[in-house]
């Protein structure tokens, strides 16, 4: 039987002596300030970066999107760099730039890369597909508009957690499907993802009660972002049922062993793995879902951020000598 890392159950503990209100509880603009509000409680404090700009950026259909670019440290800002483009979690519903701001510097301190973390719209004020629209339309504008960034299209991988890392996964299927002339993505950094709407994979039942993430949380966030009609067997909601999955960019797929999401996650690495992609599974078998952010109780969000670095950076580095080696 798998045992909850001390640090996790302390942090159950109190949580329940504080009653903390499950975000399922609250209404969506509820839950979104008590997920923002818990930052400080968990999380570390954010490291310096070299920068950190919001820009707007045009999408095609006239929509302004919200993107925040972080270099990191030690790089100078003439400098073109490999990129990250990065979608928060929070069940499509809740979240933002700010509740991920400290990962996502971490992440471009750690893999000496720039992260363009995505402001994409949340339900229920905004349904199923437009986070997914969101996503490609964001990856896109980055790839088109790298030289402006200055970032290096030939080296942009996409990732995200929960959520985040199912828009990831959804995007990197539909820019290899794209059919334009941009480079294709170097990497995918898939953080406990979401893969299969339909929630049907035995870690629901198993971790679906008493460690954070409940079976009746992800009923919320399902019920916010696909609304009465949407399909849970659409594969932009659940990549993990796109019968395809040759030709994308490699992968790094963490998971949390006490997540409901946990056996969704480990079941599209090994698609990806008999998909012939390159794909690497990292399990942190004691934690709960979304412990990367909250470093500042669970010194295992350190390693985890340190070795989604690693990966990236070594992903995006051996993408660069490939483009280089003579042919």
């Amino acid at each position: 039987m798998t045992m909850l890392h001390p640090q996790a159950r302390a942090l159950l503990d109190l949580m329940i002596e504080r009653q903390v209100p499950p975000l399922d509880t609250l209404s969506p603009e509820e839950a979104r300030k008590a997920y923002l509000g818990r930052k400080a409680l968990t999380q570390p404090d954010p490291p310096a970066v070299a920068s950190s700009e919001d820009l707007t950026a045009p999408m095609p259909d006239g929509r302004l999107m919200v993107m925040r670019v972080i270099r990191p440290l030690g790089s100078c800002a003439t400098e073109t760099l490999p990129a990250l483009v990065f979608f928060h979690g929070g069940g499509w519903t809740i979240g933002d730039l700010d509740t991920h701001d400290t990962l996502c510097r971490e992440l471009a301190n750690g893999a000496g890369c720039a992260v363009v973390s995505v402001d994409y719209r949340l339900g229920p004020e905004h349904r199923f597909p437009c986070a997914v629209e969101d996503a490609f339309d964001a990856t896109t504008w980055v790839l088109r508009h790298a030289d402006v960034l200055r970032l290096d299209p030939n080296r942009v991988a996409v990732g995200g957690d929960s959520a985040g890392g199912n828009l990831a996964a959804v995007a990197a299927l539909m820019r290899r499907d794209a059919g334009d002339d941009l480079p294709p993505l170097a990497f995918q950094l898939l953080i406990y993802p979401a893969t299969d709407m339909r929630r049907t994979s035995p870690s629901h039942e198993r971790n679906g009660q008493g460690y954070l993430l409940t079976r009746q949380t992800l009923q919320y966030y399902r019920d916010h972002y696909m609304g009465p009609q949407g399909s849970d067997e659409d594969w932009r909601a659940s990549p993990l049922l796109h019968p395809d999955l040759t030709g994308l960019p490699p992968a790094l797929v963490l998971t949390a062993g006490l997540d409901p999401l946990c056996d969704e996650g480990h079941q599209y690495a090994q698609r990806l793995s008999e998909s012939g992609v390159a794909c690497s599974c990292l399990s942190f078998v004691r934690q709960l879902h979304g412990f990367i952010l909250m470093g500042r109780v669970l010194e295992e969000a350190h390693d985890a951020v340190a070795s989604c670095a690693a990966a990236l950076k070594r992903a995006l580095a051996v993408r660069c000598d490939a483009l280089s080696t003579p042919r």
